[in-house]
């Protein structure tokens, strides 16, 4: 974890050189801003305290102008975003105390309402994959379920309630067909003829260990519980009410699943089967199914099933042997098998469901629970009580008449280690329909985006099929309970914003640019801000790359780094070095050593490393030493672009190094001429938070957090990051603002937003005197959690730097991974969209699919180059600043055109973009194994468990983009 010291807590303002004199000023004294005629206002006590202090705060807000909401969204005053109600609007009539505007949240806290709509930008009109849902007029009452002995298997639960279901429906259900959710609820249109009963169900399973099938009787327990009202569902849809009444969505999302469920394998929210379409071979004995994702969302036009298509790997139901053979890549049929093969097939194996085939139409199941040391042909076991001992061999021959062929190889072991039941392996088949959970590899991962990538008009077509097959018209449960799917997309108008023009430095031939359709290159300009490199060294771990080689694409690297505007020596400090993978710390420390020596107290300002194509570890090796034990700023280059040498790559090279050195690409316009809302007009910083966790199946691996913020005022451009290492799946950043009791110093405060902020004062000569918060990776249902905390941590270290320091802060939710899609209206007009098909860069969508009134839009900022583009979900919820919808979004969308690492406009708003990046980048720091003085310290998380904390990244580190 971090550990923050800062010597000097003093958070003194100094002289300010820019064009305005109010930045010295403490913030309650911020006079009207004569531009906007409104006041700052800003809450001075910590987030936490301020929800619990709520009523007092509502009295005082109550003295604040409310603007009546105009079309070309203004923001409509000033104030906390929102505490548990809004103003009341200052007419006579209402001064007698009763609100008006939305009623108080339950949580104590409501998350910022939507300003407005937007108006800049070209209109037009684009499709969106959400399809109208009618609320029914029915009542959906719940109702209790146990069933003993309990079942822990949801699709068993499933099936004692279809048997359930078939058996009493006309009688003692008094013909209603429920929806249930796999557990304890049940849902039906209307009540059912009683409060409470029991029913006896019998229903038929399977036991893994011993594949016999037998009938079991199981009690069901059905007990009234409450009745959904879908009268606050739609109250909140018109905006008049502040919760999702989460119960009444959840039960219109049983019934309309409930089909799906019955008919696919459901993962998730989205539902797979071989028959959607025909499954495609991934290599290792995997295939990707395709699928479907459904969600039933309340929207701005009323409830909206949100469609998109969805593929996974899936296990091929393969013979054994076959699978085997496709997970070794050899034959396996001839010659017995090494002990790691046999460790490689048995972690492959265990927990995989298989069939036997040798018994004709008895085809039994069970599940693998290991593999035999020994080959078959040596495998004897006891056949009764007197220890009398028979050979698998003999056992299949007498019992089944069936000759085993290949007795050299391994029995499956299957059931439980006490009672073993060896199948040979040529007698089973892998069972269809089991999921594959581990990690893909590369090739896996290329084969199976290749299958899901689809362009956009192919991706429209498949969506609506899927809801053509669905045919929700005549799904009996969506009928019963009176709900009605249209089958045709959602058309929204949406805006084009333009695109923002770019400067570069005033030596090249181009001085500012315009970018055309989300891209632009470097040619015939420089750099705006070009670093020095003086004194760099080269190493090379390629065995297929020569000195002569190497050396030529180093000259040729450091040209282009001349010819886009950086002071780049030609000449390395010491000859380039050749160095075997294994040998990564020593031959990093030996250049490092050996370049030092030579520079004589200088500092080896960059590493350029040549890696083979496969490099397993060594990358993450590479910029672990570099970034943490060095303090080296390293750049890689991969065989295959050293020996095949373009000019394009040789340019994003570059740019990546200008940006590691400390320099800068290229600025906004708008901001270098103070020209951009709420950014230029005070010192602002902008954040980019994220938080990476480990892959399904690592159940002990910590979460990664990474936090970038930006370093330049007026340009926000330069972004320095700090990470730090927390619970496993922890999603809070724990490290925001910590304290600490130090022996000699005693309390001490720091945390990377602490750390963050006094790097920004010492970059710039002024403290921020406004916070922009972009928080990537967090799902809608922690959306309260993340705000509470992170807000409460963002107010801690304002104040810990100084007393009435909490300059106002904006926090915005960035999300990737959802499914809403938007295609364009006509794919036949190209002038409505990219060269791959997709909507323009810039489109923004902020009405009839997006939250019935909270601040949110999606934005696609980037230019499709395959497959279908997913628009970026940016919802706001917290904003002093009052950001009208027009200003975050072009903030948000020019910002995207200032990703270092290439001359596109990106997809996410980079200092999120930079956050991940860091984060994944700090999944390297972590020790391949727990050295002796390292392993004492940890830090233990709120829950207890303990968290290695990451080597600290050193000065010089921290300081740039080391990340890019």
């Amino acid at each position: 974890m971090l550990a923050v010291v800062e010597r000097d807590s003093s958070f003194r303002p100094l002289p300010s050189p820019s064009p305005s004199a109010s930045y010295e000023m403490p913030l309650r004294h911020l006079a009207k801003d004569p531009a906007r005629g409104e006041k700052h206002v800003v809450s001075k006590k910590p987030f936490q305290n301020s929800i619990n202090q709520q009523q007092q705060q509502l009295q005082s807000h109550t003295t604040l102008p409310v603007a009546a909401k105009k079309s070309s969204g203004r923001r409509r005053g000033r104030g906390r975003a929102k505490v548990a109600a809004e103003s009341p609007l200052t007419k006579p009539e209402m001064e007698t105390g009763v609100h008006a505007g939305p009623p108080v949240s339950s949580r104590g806290i409501v998350f910022h309402r939507r300003p407005g709509f937007g108006q800049v930008g070209t209109k037009c009109i684009v499709k969106a994959n959400h399809f109208l849902a009618e609320l029914p007029d029915k009542d959906l009452i719940q109702y209790d379920v146990a069933i003993a002995p309990e079942v822990s298997s949801r699709s068993m639960n499933r099936a004692i309630m279809a048997e359930l279901v078939r058996l009493y429906r006309e009688t003692e259900l008094g013909m209603r067909l429920p929806a249930y959710d796999g557990r304890k609820s049940l849902y039906t249109a209307g009540f059912l003829p009683f409060n409470s009963k029991e029913f006896a169900v019998k229903v038929a399973e399977e036991d893994d260990g011993i594949g016999v099938t037998r009938e079991k009787e199981y009690k069901v327990a059905i007990r009234f519980v409450a009745r959904a009202d879908l009268h606050h569902l739609r109250q909140f849809i018109a905006g008049k009410q502040a919760d999702a009444p989460q119960e009444a969505l959840q039960v219109l999302d049983i019934v309309l699943r409930e089909l799906s469920c019955q008919r696919y394998i459901s993962i998730g929210r989205s539902f797979y089967s071989p028959d959607i379409r025909k499954p495609h071979r991934l290599g290792d004995g995997l295939q990707s199914w395709c699928g479907f994702y459904q969600s039933i969302r309340p929207t701005q036009m009323g409830l909206s099933l949100n469609i998109d298509m969805s593929s996974t790997a899936f296990i091929e139901p393969l013979p054994v042997i076959e699978f085997v053979a496709q997970i070794l890549g050899k034959d396996v049929l001839a010659r017995p098998l090494s002990d790691a093969d046999r460790i490689k097939i048995k972690k492959a194996l265990r927990g995989v469901k298989v069939e036997v085939t040798h018994r004709g139409n008895v085809r039994r199941k069970y599940r693998i629970s290991g593999l035999t040391s020994q080959p078959t042909r040596e495998l004897i076991f006891p056949v009764d009580d007197q220890m009398n001992m028979k050979s698998v061999v003999e056992y299949f021959k007498e019992m089944y008449g069936f000759t085993i062929q290949y007795s050299h190889l391994p029995c499956l072991q299957v059931g439980n280690q006490k009672k073993a039941n060896y199948l040979p392996m040529e007698a089973c088949k892998i069972v269809e329909g089991q999921r594959y959970t581990k990690r893909l590899n590369e090739k896996q991962i290329t084969s199976l985006l290749k299958v899901t990538c689809q362009r956009p008009r192919e991706q429209e077509m498949d969506i609506l099929q899927t809801v053509h097959q669905n045919g929700y018209e005549q799904d009996p449960y969506a009928k019963e309970f009176g709900i009605n799917i249209s089958d045709r997309l959602t058309s929204v108008e949406a805006r084009v914003l333009p695109a923002p023009w770019l400067k570069y430095h005033d030596t090249g031939k181009e001085k500012e640019c315009l970018p055309q359709i989300g891209q632009w290159n470097m040619m015939n300009k420089k750099v705006i801000n070009g670093c020095t490199v003086n004194n760099w060294a080269c190493i090379n771990f390629s065995r297929s790359v020569q000195e002569s080689t190497a050396r030529g694409f180093c000259q040729e690297l450091a040209q282009m780094c001349q010819i886009s505007g950086m002071e780049f020596n030609r000449e390395p400090v010491i000859p380039i070095y050749s160095a075997r993978p294994e040998q990564v710390e020593k031959a990093l420390k030996h250049v490092y050593n050996a370049a030092m020596n030579k520079l004589k107290g200088k500092e080896l300002e960059l590493l350029l490393a040549i890696l083979p194509d496969n490099n397993g570890s060594l990358y993450g090796d590479l910029k672990r030493i570099c970034e943490t034990d060095l303090g080296l700023i390293s750049q890689c280059c991969l065989t295959k672009h050293v020996f095949k040498v373009s000019k394009q790559y040789l340019a994003n090279v570059s740019l990546k190094i200008n940006v590691k050195m400390g320099g800068r690409n290229t600025v906004l316009l708008d901001a270098i001429s103070w020209r951009i809302p709420l950014v230029s007009d005070i010192p602002t910083i902008i954040f980019g938070a994220d938080v990476t966790h480990p892959e399904t199946g690592e159940d002990s691996s910590p979460s990664i957090a990474a936090v970038v913020a930006s370093q330049d005022w007026p340009e926000v451009t330069k972004y320095a990051g700090l990470v730090c290492a927390q619970a496993h799946r922890q999603e809070l950043i724990q490290d925001l603002y910590k304290t600490w009791h130090d022996p000699q110093r005693g309390t001490v405060t720091g945390g990377m937003i602490r750390e963050l902020l006094i790097s920004f004062r010492k970059a710039t000569g002024q403290k921020p005197l406004r916070i922009i918060f972009y928080r990537d990776g967090v799902s809608e249902g922690q959306f309260y959690q993340v705000l509470l905390y992170e807000l409460d941590a963002i107010r801690k270290a304002c104040a810990s730097l100084e007393p009435n320091y909490q300059p106002p802060v904006t926090f915005v939710v960035v999300q990737k991974r959802h499914h809403t899609r938007l295609f364009a209206n006509n794919h036949r007009d190209r002038s409505n969209t990219d060269k791959s098909g997709n909507i323009l860069p810039g489109t923004v969508v902020d009405s009839k699919i997006c939250h019935p009134n909270e601040f949110d839009f999606f934005l696609c900022s980037h230019a499709g180059i395959q497959g279908t583009s997913r628009p970026a979900h940016y919802h706001v919820l917290w904003d002093e600043n009052n950001f009208t919808a027009d200003e975050m979004q072009t903030l948000t969308n020019n910002l995207c055109y200032t990703y270092a690492r290439c001359t596109r406009s990106v997809s996410v708003v980079p200092p999120a973009y930079y956050a991940h990046l860091a984060a994944f980048r700090a999944r390297f720091y972590m020790e391949p194994e727990i050295s002796e003085n390292s392993a004492s310290r940890s830090t233990r998380t709120a829950n207890g468990s303990s968290v290695r904390p990451l080597p600290a990244l050193k000065e010089k580190v921290k300081r740039v983009m080391f990340y890019c």
